[in-house]
């Protein structure tokens, strides 16, 4: 399995400026840890969870942090596959490009 990706330098930010909720997020991800799903399972749903909420930026990390764990690109396309009935065409197109910007990443030389 490949290292988790650095966070992204915004959040660094942030959380220096506010330590407290630095810590709270800590808190609600240890949290969201505690039950029967192993990483991989947990890691797919969260995709899916950031996917059905349209957050771009969540949809973005969540697909890096997949790739890293090793999580393949055909399991990825599955998960935005079966956000399209829910979400319906529009919003799944738009899924679609932002896991396609960090799939296209990956595929990049250097």
């Amino acid at each position: 399995m490949k290292q988790a990706p650095a966070p992204p330098r915004t959040y660094l930010e942030f959380v220096e400026r506010y330590p407290e909720l630095g810590q709270a997020w800590d808190l609600i991800a240890r949290a969201g840890k505690n039950g029967p799903l192993d990483e991989r399972a947990a890691r797919l749903v969260k995709l899916g969870v950031a996917i059905g909420a349209l957050r771009e930026g969540a949809v973005h990390s969540g697909v890096r942090k997949a790739l890293a764990m090793g999580i393949s690109e055909a399991e990825i396309a599955q998960v935005i596959a079966l956000a399209a009935g829910t979400l319906g065409m529009p919003a799944t197109v738009a899924v679609y490009t932002w896991c396609r910007d960090e799939l296209e990443k990956v595929k990049q030389p250097g």
